[in-house]
C-alpha cells in the first residue's frame, strides 16, 4: 500500500522560505512522477510543481522563479524549497505521486497535507 508523508510546514512572513518533504513508501518500483499541490479555503486544488524521474520538472507559472522541486529517487523523497513567500502561497499542500503534469484529477495518491501559512 502506497503511503506519503509530508513535513515541513509552518508560519511565515512575507518574504520567508519554508522547506517541504515528502517521502513514499510501498513502491516496488520508484514512482514516475512525484510532485506538490496545494488547496487555499474555497479554492480548487491545483498544481504547483512536479518532478519526474528522468529529471522533467513542471512549476505551475505562479511559482517560477521563487519554488524549486527536487528529489531524492533513492529514497523515493521529494522536496519542495520554497522561497520569497508571498499570503496568496497560503494553503494545504499536498504531496503526490503517480501524478501527469500539474493535473490534480490524474493523481494517483496523496498525502494527508502540510499547512502552509504567510502573513503579510
Amino acid at each position: 500500500q502506497v503511503q506519503l508523508v509530508e513535513s515541513g510546514g509552518g508560519s511565515v512572513q512575507t518574504g520567508g522560505s519554508l522547506r517541504l518533504s515528502c517521502a513514499a513508501s510501498g513502491y516496488t518500483s520508484r514512482p514516475n512522477c512525484m510532485g506538490w499541490f496545494r488547496q487555499a479555503p474555497g479554492k480548487a486544488r491545483e498544481g504547483v510543481a512536479v518532478i519526474y524521474i528522468d529529471g522533467r520538472r513542471y512549476y505551475d507559472d505562479s511559482v517560477k522563479g521563487r519554488f524549486t522541486i527536487s528529489r531524492d529517487n533513492a529514497r523515493n523523497t521529494v522536496y519542495l524549497q520554497m522561497n520569497s513567500l508571498r499570503p496568496e502561497d497560503t494553503a494545504m499542500y499536498y504531496c503526490a505521486s503517480d501524478c501527469v503534469r500539474l493535473a490534480p484529477e490524474l493523481v494517483s495518491y496523496w498525502g494527508q497535507g502540510t499547512q502552509v501559512t504567510v502573513s503579510s
